[in-house]
């Protein structure tokens, strides 16, 4: 019997036969055999009569974005195909990032203080060869997902909303007026809008079975008994590549024990390791990275996933009256998870642009893609992805990715906590990568030469086109604050527009940290 056999037979329910299903999945996905659905459809005929504005598929986020509708009067139906509850694993923020549920008062003060299950301080950034780097407030809160969505969904019953639980999406009509959303004996709305996650139907017909250019893949556990469990880990290695892989990990202080992932960017090449492997070596390593023993430990749940990430992102829809949000469109970073925090950074722009898009009736696939627009500061993260990763069919120095990261982050580390700790939370702004790039060409030049042939010259040109335009939106959002003032005596249609523009160049070059 394998350790990770050994380990998972021990908990709750069927863990390794979830690990296994899991990893037929990432075989598909690997092997070009993943199913391609046709959920959505189209017809000329008016639909005549809506009962909703909005139908959401996908509970356990899309209850944040329907929650927030729906204290601002419009008629919202949240589709669950399961029952809508948090998992028990703690999702990890920054704690700034948590005020957009006061701002939207979805939540309040206590409320708030009540979803925060664990807090630690500070975290560190650490590779093989290199000197730890700590850093203070940088996802070093633990939010309660049982506790968060029970009360948001409370609140959005009680304000009106409509949840249906034990109810999966089947499939999608649109005509000119509204959609026909086949599901409890169909729901007509107004808007669809998909927060069904990486693996959305809707998305999976949109895509045709296109491959993702980067995967994260990631295993880890919760467990009690370790010796030191006050500090975080946000990015450690302590290994050379190894399997064609460079191993990260990260471990968080959580309310049940600690946390601990181990996790590696890939592509989705069919010699790609299994998830079994991967939590074959997160045990075998886990003693090293932790100085604990394994029969130390008691486990409390194993976790284990992979994330992937298409260059062609955020997703145009081809349809009218269609929205994916969240992991459903691609918007997060190729070298973060998305999930929660990537929903909970975008909750108040998207919330007020379906605001806008629902008053001005303005639903058509263009208007709409402006709520997903292209971001600049999350399109050059392609490069650093490729950068931690390395090609199946390439042989590079063992330790050239450890070398590299260590160079960047000692770098920041110098430039201050305002270069720094925006990166760490995954919003890449022009001002703290130009200065970094300059001081590491300086004091470092022979460092970012064996990345060139590593990534790529076409993804360095791509970089190049993403890194010039964070510069221009880096400008132009300040322009568009200035001119804001007029636009308020403009047409609502006109100023729907004005406003996504503003918000692409805010987010797009980290103007919302």
């Amino acid at each position: 019997m394998s350790q990770t056999e050994h380990i998972l037979s021990q908990l709750p329910g069927d863990v390794l036969a979830g690990l296994r299903k899991a990893d037929q999945f990432w075989q598909a996905l690997r092997d070009d055999t993943t199913p391609i659905p046709q959920v959505v459809k189209e017809s000329k005929e008016p639909l005549g009569t809506v009962d909703w504005d909005i139908v959401i598929c996908g509970g356990t986020l899309g209850i944040l974005l329907g929650a927030a509708l729906q204290r601002r009067g419009w008629r919202v139906a949240v589709l669950e195909r399961g029952i809508l509850r948090g998992r028990d694993q703690e999702w990890n923020i920054s704690r700034p990032e948590l005020d957009v549920f006061l701002e939207l008062d979805l939540l309040s003060p206590e409320e708030l203080e009540d979803a925060i299950a664990s807090e630690y301080n500070p975290g560190r950034v650490s590779f093989l060869g290199g000197e730890d780097v700590w850093v203070r407030d940088v996802l070093n809160i633990g939010v309660d997902p049982v506790f968060l969505l029970d009360t948001l969904k409370s609140k959005f019953i009680e304000a009106g909303g409509q949840l249906l639980e034990k109810t999966a999406f089947e499939g999608a009509v649109i005509h000119p007026d509204g959609v026909r959303v086949e599901a409890a004996g169909g729901l007509n709305t107004r808007l669809l809008i998909d927060a069904m996650g990486n693996f959305s139907p809707i998305v999976k017909q949109v895509r045709q079975g296109e491959k993702p250019e980067g995967v994260c893949l990631v295993v880890g556990s919760c467990a009690q008994g370790f010796t030191q469990n006050d500090t975080g880990d946000l990015i450690v290695s302590f290994t050379p590549i190894q399997n064609h892989c460079q191993y990260f990990w990260e471990a968080f202080p959580a309310r049940d024990g600690r946390t601990t992932y181990l996790f590696s960017y890939l592509d989705a090449h069919p010699q790609r390791p299994s998830l079994g492997f991967f939590m074959e070596e997160y045990f075998r390593l886990l003693p090293d990275y932790q100085g604990v023993e394994l029969s130390q430990l008691d486990f409390k749940r194993v976790l284990f996933g992979f994330f992937p990430s298409y260059k062609e992102s955020p997703i145009r829809m081809p349809w009218n009256r269609i929205l994916p949000v969240g992991d459903s469109s691609g918007a997060q970073s190729p070298v973060s998870f998305g999930g929660f925090g990537s929903m909970v950074r975008h909750l108040k722009r998207l919330t007020e642009g379906i605001q806008e898009a629902l008053s001005c009736d303005i639903l058509t696939q263009d208007a709409l893609s402006l709520l997903q627009p292209y971001q600049p500061n999350i399109a050059v993260t392609w490069m650093f992805q490729r950068a931690m990763s390395v090609g199946v069919e390439q042989n590079i120095p063992p330790n050239q990715i450890n070398e590299l990261l260590t160079g960047v982050f000692q770098t920041m580390a110098q430039l201050g906590d305002d270069v720094l700790r925006p990166f760490l939370q995954d919003v890449v702004q022009f001002s703290g990568l130009f200065q970094t790039l300059t001081l590491i060409s300086l004091t470092k030049p022979g460092l970012v030469t064996p990345v060139i042939p590593q990534v790529g010259l076409t993804t360095l040109l791509d970089w190049m086109v993403h890194y010039i335009n964070l510069g221009v939106y880096s400008g132009l959002y300040p322009l568009g604050q200035f001119m804001s003032k007029p636009v308020h005596q403009l047409p609502p249609t006109t100023q729907y527009y004005y406003h996504r523009w503003l918000d692409a160049w805010r987010y797009g070059s980290g103007g919302d940290y």
